[in-house]
């Protein structure tokens, strides 16, 4: 899946916590959410204001942020509750990390069948 396949893949599924998600929507997603942060505190530093566009960014991003990590948990085969583990202190986003970057099943699970990428 290429970057802005990924990136319109999410915001189609803006709110979409059922299914499955490829390791690359994933990572292309947390690139281009990274992209744009720094994109806008640039825009934000050269016209003096202070943290209103970001955080208009991230709020309007929260959602389809959580949801595509929800799907890739499912394509590794657990519970969109596991993303809670990131609340345990280093330990739990270390395992968030792990399961993140782990490809996903080869075979149809409970969330349905692998994702297929062009």
């Amino acid at each position: 899946m290429s970057f802005t396949q990924a990136v319109q893949s999410v915001f189609q599924n803006y709110a979409n916590f059922s299914g499955r998600a490829m390791r690359s929507e994933y990572w292309w997603w947390f690139l281009f959410t990274i992209l744009a942060n720094v994109a806008l505190s640039v825009v934000e530093l050269a016209v003096g204001l202070t943290g209103v566009l970001t955080g208009l960014w991230v709020i309007g991003t929260f959602l389809p942020g959580l949801a595509v990590a929800v799907r890739r948990l499912h394509d590794r085969g657990h519970s969109g509750w596991f993303i809670l583990i990131v609340f345990i202190p280093l330990i739990g986003a270390l395992i968030f990390f792990y399961q993140m970057v782990m490809p996903g099943d080869d075979v149809s699970n409970e969330h349905g069948d692998p994702p297929t990428g062009p």
